[in-house]
């Protein structure tokens, strides 16, 4: 997506802070005292399975659920209580909503009606939205002679043609096919750095909240979990279910018997591990994390601190990395990724090999912390 000249100049970002924010629906409560900033210009998202809060927060902010307590602040302004349509604010939904009787243009000038706009400056500002979203070409079709990716851009000239200081973004790509949808994240995120406004997008895809994100908010059970940048929630989740939700990530049940400055001292059956980063001065049962693509697998004579021996159970081939999955001589059984350099399959089934946990990447978490459940549930998500 490229530039859309005085559009894109003229967007002003808005500030979003959600302050004690709940919302219940009878006995149920969707959304449980949920606190987050989102500053001007930032792309954020609400990541998280269905059922765990993240559309009903931002349909709050949309305005077209009411909150049962809390503030929502744009600009320092409660809105909490303002209708839908007084909100500065717009919103793009995974159905894109496009109306099939119009033309493209025509369905990006929908909205200019109630600025009551000119004809001149609807046809100005029309053809520079289309223009930002590549679909200037496309000006006189209609929805049905559009791909899923062309509606996805039309929908989103028609949000930004209004100049909302937030956008609101509702799983847009969700309906798209894979490779599809991988360009459109870059596209997206390149397009929200354009018209520097606030974006607030709601996703259970965790490739594209990390592709897209500013900061990620990752929410369980209507609570969020942890809030920081792409890498830092991947890197040092802070709870094992951020660890076991966001990527793949080995999680195994230990004892902390000490530490030193190097780390965590810690058991994985008969094994003595340190563990370098995490919660590291905690004591007693705690869980260890480690991603696969930091593991390490070794001939199994291979003998050092950190390593545990194991036995291949299975490898599989996706391509650009091989997924081995290892049965541990403890009896947990992890995932190590190894980049296919093109020659023969290192490990097959029932491989001996020693497994290297590396230091550095061994992380201690609190113990307990269920894994997240992707279930539908009849509430919304």
């Amino acid at each position: 997506m490229r530039g859309g000249g005085t559009l894109a100049r003229t967007m002003a970002g808005g500030e979003v802070q959600l302050v004690d924010l709940v919302k219940r629906f009878a006995e149920f409560t969707a959304v449980a005292g949920v606190n987050l900033d989102m500053p001007s210009g930032e792309f954020f998202s609400l990541l998280g399975p269905s059922g765990c809060g993240k559309t009903t927060t931002l349909r709050m902010i949309a305005g077209f659920e009411r909150p049962s307590e809390g503030q929502i602040l744009l600009d320092g302004v409660d809105m909490a209580q303002i209708p839908p349509h007084k909100r500065n604010v717009n919103t793009v939904f995974q159905n894109y909503a496009l109306f099939p009787h119009l033309t493209v243009e025509d369905n990006v000038a929908f909205g200019l009606r109630y600025q009551k706009a000119t004809k001149e400056e609807t046809r100005d500002r029309v053809g520079r939205a289309l223009e930002l979203v590549q679909m200037a070409p496309f000006a006189k079709r209609r929805p049905n002679q559009l791909s899923g990716g062309q509606q996805q851009r039309v929908a989103l000239a028609r949000a930004l043609i209004l100049n909302p200081k937030v956008l609101l973004l509702d799983e847009p790509l969700g309906a798209l096919d894979a490779k599809l949808r991988k360009r459109l994240q870059i596209e997206l995120k390149s397009l929200q750095q354009e018209v520097g406004i606030t974006f607030i997008y709601v996703t259970h895809d965790q490739e594209e909240a990390l592709t897209m994100s500013d900061r990620i908010a990752v929410m369980s059970q209507g609570r969020v979990e942890q809030v920081g940048p792409p890498q830092e929630i991947y890197e040092a989740p802070a709870t094992a279910y951020v660890a076991d939700f966001l990527g793949v990530s080995n999680l195994m049940d230990t004892e902390v018997s000490g530490g030193s400055a190097a780390g965590a001292n810690v058991k994985l059956g008969e094994f003595a591990l340190v563990a370098g980063v995490g919660d590291t001065d905690t004591r007693g049962k705690a869980m260890i994390t480690i991603r696969p693509e930091r593991v390490v697998l070794e001939t199994g004579a291979a003998a050092g601190p950190n390593r545990v021996p194991g036995m291949v159970e299975r490898v599989v081939y996706v391509g650009s990395i091989l997924h081995v999955f290892v049965n541990l001589a403890p009896g947990d059984r992890i995932q190590a990724w190894i980049s296919n350099d093109g020659d023969a399959m290192p490990f097959s089934q029932g491989t001996a090999v020693s497994v290297y946990l590396p230091q550095d990447a061994l992380r201690v978490l609190p113990a307990g912390g269920e894994a997240p459940v992707d279930d539908e549930e009849a509430l919304p998500a």
